[in-house]
């Protein structure tokens, strides 16, 4: 077997992998948004203050992962399916609008106080948890191609 056999196989395995780990990262970010927001009850022993650092600390990591995993091996050009590169140009902008309202969320709420849950909190859980939803809609677009 050639070697231009063997490097593109070797590719595709380290891409399937990253993007099972950003699948298994968005379910653990997906999961404790619902907890804090109260869109599934829960059930474990752990503060509403809690529950939010856990929810920003795994929401970066999510991002992180995204861009400097998946997404980086796109924008460096180690990308060659030309179905690939214009899927990630349509929808990086917004993938990217999506990253800067969880970051921002997390500056912000990274120390919670009583007065910033009545204040904002509900809100901003909905942005965000909008803004997620839509990178979730447009990263499945993405691992689609990828996976193509």
């Amino acid at each position: 077997m050639s070697n231009e056999k063997i490097v593109p196989k070797k590719e595709r395995s380290q891409t399937t992998q990253l993007i099972n780990e950003l699948l298994e990262e968005r379910k653990q970010v997906w999961a404790t948004y619902c907890a804090v927001s109260g869109i599934e009850e829960h059930k474990g022993q752990k503060s509403m203050e809690e529950l939010l650092q856990d929810f920003c600390q795994l929401s970066v990591d999510y991002i992180s992962l995204g861009h400097f995993g998946v997404y980086q091996r796109i924008l460096d050009g180690s990308e060659r399916r030309k179905s690939v590169m214009a899927a990630a140009e349509r929808i990086y902008p917004s993938i990217s609008n999506a990253t800067e309202a969880v970051l921002d969320f997390n500056d912000k709420y990274q120390t919670l106080t009583p007065a910033m849950i009545l204040k904002g909190l509900a809100s901003d859980l909905s942005s965000v948890g909008e803004q997620l939803a839509n990178r979730i809609e447009l990263e499945d677009e993405l691992i689609g191609e990828m996976l193509a």
